[in-house]
């Protein structure tokens, strides 16, 4: 008689479903923990508090939000702050950077509350910056082990910062409470202390809502919060520094296409060898098969075709002929690309034009 197959992990929980019900949509843990009356009466109490007079600004609660014991307090970002363009800016920086620096662990984090707050991603990120090994279980599955997790992982963070006077605006309880603010000051004093090669969008605050339960009422306040003052204060790189593609994005869209005319005429000149020739920088070097080829006429050598995929069909073959590409490009004395492969592949205009670029200042005379 066979052995059982083994059971396989956990998933995570499904999306809230338009037709669930109310305690449904609690779920498990304050389903656990409060009966359903003693819920409901809390998220009257929490909608009451948030749309009393005495606060001009209004945000919805949801139920779990008002599972507060006396005297706890909780925070949330208002929904007017998230939509904020240089708010979204911001995070789009830090979560295109924290994958930067976890690229070569193929970690690819898609949303900084969903994906940091148990510690595992931050612990990679934090060795990989430090270039420093943290003695910690790989995989902790319990509220327990991740809390113990995390507070490896900002202990270590501390030890970092605190000779340069940073004000920790962070803890383990905010972080692995999913709190986006807190998350974000950890990212940027991150980004920061070891110098990351971006440009975070400058005086960006937004609005909190506190929520506060006392004396068996829940009671709002609304403050804002500073997320970024101006680079040059944090220490980060200077105007002069930035990436050319960034200016070029940000302030000279018209000289997009004389761009873009330049390096298709550099990329034919070679791939018309082969009776190939490209149109569009957007789409025809996403699937890695041009760059890989490019590299060999390049370097005047013929690339194997066992090496990568000729006709690739999924999104991870088309990944990894991009990171082939890539080594390829290391091989010849090219530094690593910034941009990611995944990036390439999801047709970033802006990453495919870096990677062409970096080809196009090395091999312009190239015959």
């Amino acid at each position: 008689m066979s052995s059982a197959p083994p059971r396989p992990p956990a998933p995570r929980a499904p999306r809230m479903k338009k037709d669930e019900s109310f305690l449904g949509k609690l779920g498990g843990t304050l389903a656990r923990k409060k009966k359903a009356k003693e819920v409901s009466d809390l998220q009257e109490e929490g909608k009451s508090a948030i749309n009393s007079p005495m606060h001009p600004a209004s945000v919805d609660i949801h139920p779990e939000d008002t599972q507060l014991e006396e005297n706890e307090e909780r925070t949330m970002i208002d929904p007017t702050s998230r939509e904020d363009l240089k708010f979204k800016e911001l995070v789009k920086v830090l979560l295109d950077w924290v994958n930067d620096v976890l690229v070569e662990d193929r970690i690819i984090v898609k949303q900084l509350e969903e994906d940091l707050y148990d510690g595992q991603v931050l612990q990679k990120l934090l060795e990989k910056l430090a270039d420093r090994k943290l003695n910690v279980a790989e995989v902790t599955q319990s509220e327990i082990g991740q809390k113990q997790k995390l507070q490896t992982v900002l202990d270590a963070v501390l030890d970092l910062l605190r000779p340069h006077g940073w004000a920790l605006r962070w803890s383990v309880d905010s972080i692995h409470g999913k709190n986006l603010v807190a998350i974000l000051h950890l990212l940027i004093a991150l980004a920061t202390h070891f110098r990351a090669p971006i440009r975070l969008p400058e005086h960006v605050s937004v609005q909190v809502v506190v929520v506060r339960k006392w004396e068996g009422l829940l009671h709002s306040s609304h403050v804002s919060e500073e997320l970024t003052s101006t680079t040059e204060e944090k220490g980060l790189y200077s105007k002069h520094e930035r990436d050319a593609f960034d200016t070029l994005f940000d302030h000279a869209p018209d000289k997009l296409n004389l761009v873009k005319k330049s390096l298709i005429t550099f990329v034919n000149k070679q791939l018309n060898k082969l009776n190939l020739e490209v149109t569009e920088l957007e789409t025809q070097f996403a699937d890695g098969v041009y760059l890989v080829l490019l590299m060999g006429l390049l370097e005047d050598y013929f690339v194997p075709l066992h090496n990568f995929y000729l006709t690739p069909e999924s999104f991870d073959q088309k990944v990894h002929n991009v990171s082939f590409a890539f080594e390829l490009m290391l091989d010849g004395g090219l530094r690593r690309p910034k941009a990611r492969p995944e990036d390439v592949v999801n047709l970033d205009l802006k990453s495919t034009l870096r990677v062409l670029y970096n080809l196009f200042t090395k091999y312009k005379n190239v015959e």
